[in-house]
């Protein structure tokens, strides 16, 4: 098949979502298709390159040319309704690369939305989080408590409170088209977890969706050569978390549990630090800006376990499947889509979110009863198979010869909606 991959940002611009188109096209690549990606450009890098087997086309968008709508210079984001000039690039791109398939990632897909019916390719979206009814996509209102669903007198003062009123407002209507005309058009949504599928309303409609988890590449658990910043490192067995250094990912419940163990290792944070990062730590944690992600993988291995305390509902964290193909356990809040990774007693341990009193308890558990701690351990190593590569992009490969078939696609029921099973079994 020819596959054409649309993703708001690609490397060099690295986070969980960009690694997980990198990585979907090498491996589509490595299976036998003909695969591209349209991304949006990014300062310094090249109009048209080759990453492997796959070409990468960069685009450019009006609203990217708009900088002062962006918080995030480096993340000039594509705007959840069609933006013009992107309509007219991705137009260029579908002639050029004349896919059977495309694949979105985020809300890039708005501006491909015109393009569909004339297209004569197949759309299939996927859902890394809430955007499809949340405008801040995070699906928490108005920052503090996960979201009972949108509504016509919440999602606007919402919005107001993280974009202010004429972007919010824009931003709101604009969601609200796409996602009517998305859920008539797209051939198939995929949702990252049953927190995402449920939350954006896929269990409950008539579009056709399947619960697909994001993956880690088969050789994720082979490092690679040391990186001058691991000298940084404390010894061997220090707790770690991984990710944004912010409320939303409990940074704040992280902090206040970590003060309540008794004769705790060494408490070790990496990543990017934002607005609402603490500006003071405790002097037994230490803190590192974001790292290689070789780097990382290395750090995991050092670890005796990892901590992933959201608050919010997060939709699939790979942080945690690199934990566990490294042979970690891990701690983490009962929300969103952890419940999809984390088997309670099994491969870590499940708190309630924002509960620093849970956290701290589990964290005391793992540091005293090395037998569990050991037994999470090996469960993790062995079920972390099923969210690598060779596995889940299998099924998405499934997903592109059900929506190539018509009979397949007018017979269809939505998936999963009366299945009780995890998405990641």
């Amino acid at each position: 098949m020819r596959i054409l991959l649309l993703s708001q940002f690609y490397p060099p611009v690295i986070g969980g979502e960009e690694r997980h188109v990198r990585n979907l096209g090498a491996a589509l690549a490595q299976l036998g298709h003909h695969v591209s990606v349209g991304t949006l450009t990014h300062p310094g890098a090249p109009e048209t390159e080759l990453d492997g087997a796959v070409r990468v086309h960069r685009l450019r968008g009006t609203l990217q040319r708009l900088s002062g709508l962006h918080t995030d210079p480096e993340r000039r984001h594509a705007p959840p309704f069609p933006d013009p000039e992107l309509v007219l690039a991705l137009r260029r791109l579908v002639a050029e690369e004349r896919p059977d398939i495309v694949h979105a990632h985020n809300w890039i897909y708005a501006s491909f939305l015109p393009l569909k019916v004339l297209s004569g390719a197949r759309l299939v979206v996927t859902l890394h989080d809430y955007g499809l009814v949340c405008a801040k996509k995070n699906f928490m209102h108005l920052g503090v408590n996960l979201c009972s669903g949108p509504t016509p007198a919440k999602c606007p003062p919402c919005a107001t409170s993280h974009y202010g009123a004429v972007k919010a407002t824009v931003t709101t209507l604009g969601n609200w088209a796409s996602s009517f005309a998305a859920r008539r058009v797209v051939d198939r949504f995929i949702a990252v977890s049953h927190a995402v599928a449920h939350h954006t309303g896929l269990s409950q409609g008539g579009a056709l969706y399947e619960v697909i988890p994001n993956f880690v590449p088969d050789d994720v658990g082979v490092l690679g050569p040391e990186d001058p910043c691991l000298r940084e490192l404390p010894g061997d067995g220090f707790i770690l978390f991984v990710g944004d250094m912010m409320r939303l990912k409990g940074i704040d419940v992280l902090l206040q549990a970590y003060a309540g163990l008794e004769r705790a290792p060494l408490l070790v944070l990496i990543g990017r630090r934002v607005a609402d990062t603490p500006t003071q730590f405790p002097p037994n944690v230490r803190v590192f800006n974001t790292w290689p992600h070789s780097a990382i993988m290395h750090a995991w291995r050092r670890s005796l376990f990892g901590v992933l305390p959201s608050v919010g509902p997060e939709a699939c964290a790979t942080v945690v499947m690199e934990a566990m193909a490294s042979g970690k356990a891990v701690v983490a809040a009962d929300v969103g889509g952890m419940p999809d990774l984390v088997d309670h007693g099994e491969t870590g341990l499940l708190v309630p979110p924002g509960d620093a009193c849970a956290l701290a308890q589990a964290m005391q558990t793992l540091l005293e009863d090395r037998v569990l701690l050991a037994r999470l351990e090996t469960t993790s190593l062995a079920r972390v198979e099923r969210l690598k590569a060779g596995a889940v992009v299998t099924l998405i490969e499934q997903v592109y010869r059900d929506v190539m078939r018509p009979a397949a696609r007018r017979s269809a029921v939505p998936a999963h909606q009366d299945s009780g099973e995890k998405s990641c079994r």
